[in-house]
């Protein structure tokens, strides 16, 4: 018993250092002046008060110039990445409106159909709880605030 015991002390000391690796990738990253982003094109460091990004388990990172361009690659994988799934996806980031931290995209509260524009005209624009959200929308003319399931490519399309 002792044995096994030891030996999956071990197993575990071991793996720790790979385990801590992969918690680290899932930290939000900055968009070299290089990143464009697969849906529009557009080079998104410009954009840092809008940008999003999703991060894939095998540590391949997007960036996006904004929530709405995020949202179309993410429900439109077979277009833009036909090789990925969502499941294959470890995080997604988006930058809140108010305090332009990067927050975790699939927790976001966001508002659609505001009269603030983002770096591609109409944008969901994303915050980091629910009063926050409301409070734009009723400050900026929003028509709905969102969770992420709730985003869909019928509301994306309302945006264009």
């Amino acid at each position: 018993m002792k044995r096994s015991l030891s030996a999956w002390i071990l197993l575990f000391l071991l793996l720790l250092p790979v385990l801590s690796a992969r918690a680290a990738d899932l930290k939000p990253r900055t968009p070299k002046p290089s990143d464009k982003c697969p849906v529009c094109g557009m080079f998104v460091a410009k954009y840092p008060d809008f940008a999003g990004q999703v991060v894939f388990r095998d540590g391949v990172v997007y960036f996006f110039d904004g929530a709405k361009d995020l949202f179309k690659y993410y429900l439109n994988l077979a277009t833009y990445s036909p090789r990925r799934k969502q499941q294959d996806i470890a995080a997604i980031f988006v930058t809140s409106y108010y305090s332009l931290a990067p927050i975790d995209g699939r927790k976001a509260w966001y508002v659609s159909g505001s009269d603030v524009f983002g770096p591609m005209g109409r944008e969901l624009v994303p915050f980091e709880n629910e009063a926050e959200a409301r409070e734009f929308k009723t400050d900026h003319k929003g028509k709905a605030v969102l969770k992420f399931p709730e985003v869909t490519l019928g509301i994306l399309r309302d945006l264009e």
